[in-house]
């Protein structure tokens, strides 16, 4: 019986741990992104509560709404979390639903290929040394990009369907 104690308590203390972090990972989950390109930040909410801000690195040529493939621009206004590539050249991604159907016409207008494969994503292998400094200069084709441990704890966070706006 003296040898049972310990091994009772240890059973608690793990089974305690696990409810609670099914609780933190339930309550976690983001209702909508936003994204400030002017700040470089990114904010996660459950519906108006903040629940996590991000410092990110935006596409080559910021300023102003992505209008056709290989503008290095980030878009601008409303999208939705499309798909999750846990697969991604870099780390783990969250597609944008970029273009949409403004983006598809204005674009169509112009005569320009409008471009697409607008993500969140982490820095792969080949940088994750850099961690946050990263942020220190926009370097990808249009994306929004964290940190590798920043991407896996948006991952969990964020389902196919979220929200996301992206405002200047």
């Amino acid at each position: 019986m003296k040898d049972f104690i310990p091994i009772l308590l240890v059973g608690i203390i793990f089974s305690a741990v696990n409810v609670a972090q099914a609780r933190i990972d339930t309550y976690l989950k983001a209702t909508k992104i936003i994204v400030k390109k002017a700040d470089r930040k990114m904010m996660l909410y459950a519906n108006d509560k903040l629940l996590e801000t991000y410092n990110i690195s935006l596409g080559g040529n910021p300023i102003g709404h992505k209008i056709q493939e290989g503008d290095k621009k980030t878009p601008e206004g409303n999208y939705t979390i499309s798909y999750k590539n846990a697969a991604s050249r870099f780390h783990k991604s969250l597609k944008i639903s970029y273009p949409n159907n403004v983006d598809l016409a204005h674009a169509k207008k112009l005569g320009v290929s409008v471009g697409g494969d607008v993500m969140i994503h982490g820095l792969g292998k080949e940088f994750s040394c850099l961690g946050k400094l990263h942020t220190l200069y926009d370097w990808t084709l249009g994306c929004v990009a964290v940190t590798n441990e920043e991407i896996d704890k948006i991952w969990k966070m964020v389902d196919v369907g979220t929200s996301i706006q992206i405002d200047p």
